[in-house]
């Protein structure tokens, strides 16, 4: 059988076909233009502003509450004018004035009672006689009584005059020139000594002399 030149050559034809396709492809795609990667962005999320603050109203200041002033006399240790806290109890205002006197009848008192302010507190005295009421609260004002004003003896038709034997500290206290003091002594006299046998007596008092005498010997009775 006779080969032709192809049939020796076939291989070396298509080998070099493949190369020039190859080639050919290599050239091609080196000669498109390069496409930029595709970059992904991340973006932050909106950032939420904070709520905006409530106003603040500044706190208020609370007054402190005054203390009540009351008058401890009686059948205690010490006889005076003392400043409690408000709430306080009858109770401590016997113990403000140092506890009860060994004649004292704290039976007739209530000691549980809320202390007002003003108020004139009374231990009596176990027999005592004609003694004021134990809790006396503080008087409404009253007009000024004139010095000079006739009309406060009887014959001026006025007011009665004042028993000096049964009278409270709050009603001896509206004679012109005597004070809670006085007034308080005059009760310890009547309770030390017995009644006043007369006016004049008074002036037997700490503090009472002939001058106050005059201005309130129209005012006064012993009855």
């Amino acid at each position: 059988m006779t080969h032709t030149w192809l049939d020796h050559n076939r291989n070396v034809l298509f080998g070099g076909a493949l190369l020039a396709t190859l080639v050919g492809g290599g050239w091609f795609y080196w000669q498109q233009p390069s496409s930029e990667p595709i970059q992904i962005i991340e973006t932050a999320a909106p950032t939420a502003s904070p709520p905006a603050a409530e106003p603040t109203t500044p706190p208020t200041a609370t007054p402190t509450p005054a203390p009540v002033r009351v008058y401890v006399s009686g059948a205690i240790i010490n006889t005076d004018v003392y400043f409690l806290p408000q709430g306080s109890i009858v109770k401590d205002a016997v113990e403000a004035a140092g506890g009860f006197a060994e004649q004292a009848d704290p039976v007739q008192i209530n000691l549980a009672l809320e202390l007002k302010d003003q108020q004139h507190i009374h231990v009596p005295a176990i027999g005592e006689k004609d003694p004021p009421p134990p809790i006396q609260d503080a008087p409404n004002p009253e007009p000024a009584v004139s010095v000079d004003a006739p009309s406060s003896s009887p014959a001026g038709g006025g007011a009665a005059p004042i028993n000096i034997n049964t009278a409270s500290l709050e009603t001896l206290d509206t004679l012109p020139g005597i004070g809670p003091a006085i007034a308080q002594r005059i009760i310890d006299y009547r309770q030390n000594t017995g009644k006043f046998q007369s006016v004049e007596e008074i002036t037997l008092v700490s503090g009472i002399g002939s001058a106050t005498l005059e201005k309130i010997n129209p005012m006064i009775t012993v009855e």
